[in-house]
This record gives structure tokens, C-alpha cells and sequence, in this order.
């Protein structure tokens, strides 16, 4: 696949950074704090010749909220091949670093993958999913490419961006939007610092054992620039993910189709019944199960 150059990002800069707010509105419901940071994070980080850091974000909320789509909408709109471009690595707790008791060959070969790719290419994505199973000292090894160094070893990272997706936090950020809910607010009104949202979630994986943040100097370091809330959703949400979900597949969107899709979905608290328990994930073979 063809490797973007810098030449080749900055021509894509005034166009995409259009096309990444237009992507955000029409294909990320319900977040609309998430939508709000990460726009004007990745566009300022986009506009900047000459960034002091990397750019680092962390996003965080329960399963189905929303954030590997949001990986995937960034690299669509930073890489010509989006998420399947050479530039855009993404590494699963799971699946890369499945032994406890390899970490210490874990944490050699991941340094060293960093390094390469960044080398080849300043321009590179990694997206860490599932962070919360991964053990903190593993990161540890890879924050000074995070910070405001000009180099670290004769390499630059200053053009990168990397990417921590997670649930852990999720149940601070759903009773936020519970307590909302529950005061007659709209969600809407939510915002990242006025309510100390954001320094909750920080408190809490520093806190968290078992976790990749769990008492970790990425944390005490500042090197994370925003940890991004995405809050649970709704039936209305899930309406309108199947709406869309319908239009990629290539279908005529149906409201009552979208509508019976939304209505199979648990919710949850028992007693009000207002965020989906697994957000919107399975919505695409839902429809295809009633089309």
C-alpha cells in the first residue's frame, strides 16, 4: 500500500479536517463531547508544522460507545487507505500480549516496533485497544516517545499520534450521565471539565489495578493530552446507528425497521430502562436479520 508522505499530509490537512467534523456529526451519535475534543485535538494536532509532542489521546466508556469507530473515522480521514493504510498500526491487549510472563519480550519488541515505524514513517497511528488488559509496565517502556523530546534516539515522534481505547471508566462516565437523566438535564449540557468528568476518569484508572493506567507515569507525566468520555447510549442512538448501518449496507434506511432493531437491545437500570447495555454493537446483524 502506499505510504503518505509529509507532502501528502499537508495538502490533505485544509480538506480533511472538513471532511473529519463532517464524518463526526453524520456517523457518531450521541457523543457529543467525545465529537467536540477530538475534532478540534486532531485538527489543531493536523494544522501544527511543528508539534512539541505526539498527539495522545485516550478514550474511554463501555463496550459499543463508539471509540474503535472513532479510530477508524481519524485514519480514514488522516490516511488515504483510512484504517488499512501501512501508517495505521493497531495493537489488541489480547491477541498481542496475551502471556503475563512474557512481558518482558513484550516490552523489547514493542519498543522496537514503535521505533521502526516511526523511522519509515513520522506520520504513524497506533491504536491500543483493549488497554485495560494490558499491564501498566508495559507502557512504561514507551512513554519517553510520548513526551516533549525532540528525539529519542536520533528518531522523532513528535509527528505521531497514539490512540488508548478502554473501558475502564465507563461506570463513572454512565452515572454522570445517569445523574443527568435523573435531574431532568439533557445530556447535551455534559461537558468535559465543567462537571470534573475528565479528572474523575484520571483518578480513577491511576487507581484501577489491572489496568494500563493502573498507577502509571503516563498518568503522573501529563503525556496524555485528553481522556475522552463516551457516554452510553441511548434507544434514540441506537435508532439512528441502525439508520446508518442500513445506508452502508446499501439499503433505503427504514425508521421502522431501525426502530424494531433498537427495541431488541437491553437496557439498563431495570427500573428506567434508558442506555443500551452493549451500546450499538451488533446493529448490523440485527438489520440483517429483518431485511
Amino acid at each position: 500500500m502506499k505510504q503518505m508522505n509529509e507532502s501528502e499530509w499537508s495538502r490533505k490537512e485544509t480538506t480533511e479536517s472538513r471532511g473529519l467534523a463532517s464524518d463526526l456529526k453524520s456517523s457518531l451519535f450521541g457523543q457529543h463531547l467525545a465529537s467536540k475534543v477530538i475534532l478540534k485535538a486532531v485538527t489543531g494536532f493536523m494544522e501544527d508544522p511543528n508539534p512539541t509532542k505526539p498527539l495522545v489521546l485516550s478514550l474511554h466508556g463501555s463496550s459499543g460507545t463508539g471509540k474503535n469507530h472513532v479510530a477508524k473515522i481519524i485514519a480514514q480521514n488522516l490516511f488515504k487507505d483510512g484504517a488499512q493504510s501501512s501508517q495505521v498500526h493497531l495493537l489488541i491487549a489480547t491477541h498481542h500480549f496475551p502471556h503475563p510472563d512474557h512481558l518482558e519480550t513484550y516490552k523489547a519488541q514493542l519498543q522496537q516496533w514503535i521505533r521502526g515505524n516511526v523511522s519509515v514513517c513520522p506520520h504513524s497511528m497506533f491504536i491500543f485497544d483493549e488497554m485495560d488488559k494490558m499491564n501498566p509496565l508495559l507502557f512504561e517502556t514507551i512513554k519517553c516517545f510520548m513526551e516533549h523530546y525532540a528525539q529519542v534516539d536520533r528518531v522523532s515522534y513528535r509527528h505521531a499520534m497514539f490512540l488508548f481505547l478502554s473501558n475502564k471508566g465507563g461506570e463513572i462516565i454512565t452515572q454522570k450521565a445517569m445523574d443527568f437523566w435523573m435531574a431532568g438535564r439533557k445530556r447535551e449540557e455534559i461537558e468535559l471539565n465543567s462537571q470534573g468528568l475528565e479528572t474523575a476518569i484520571n483518578k480513577h484508572l491511576f487507581n484501577s489495578k489491572n489496568g494500563g493506567f493502573w498507577r502509571s507515569s503516563l498518568i503522573d507525566s501529563n503525556v496524555v493530552d485528553f481522556f475522552i468520555p463516551f457516554l452510553p447510549l441511548e434507544h434514540k442512538h441506537v435508532v439512528m446507528c441502525a439508520l446508518a448501518e442500513m445506508a452502508t449496507l446499501g439499503h433505503k434506511p427504514d425508521t421502522a425497521i431501525a426502530e424494531k432493531v433498537a427495541d431488541d437491545f437491553l437496557y439498563f437500570p431495570p427500573e428506567n430502562m434508558i442506555f443500551s447495555i452493549k451500546g450499538c454493537k451488533s446493529v448490523r446483524q440485527r438489520i440483517k436479520y429483518y431485511i
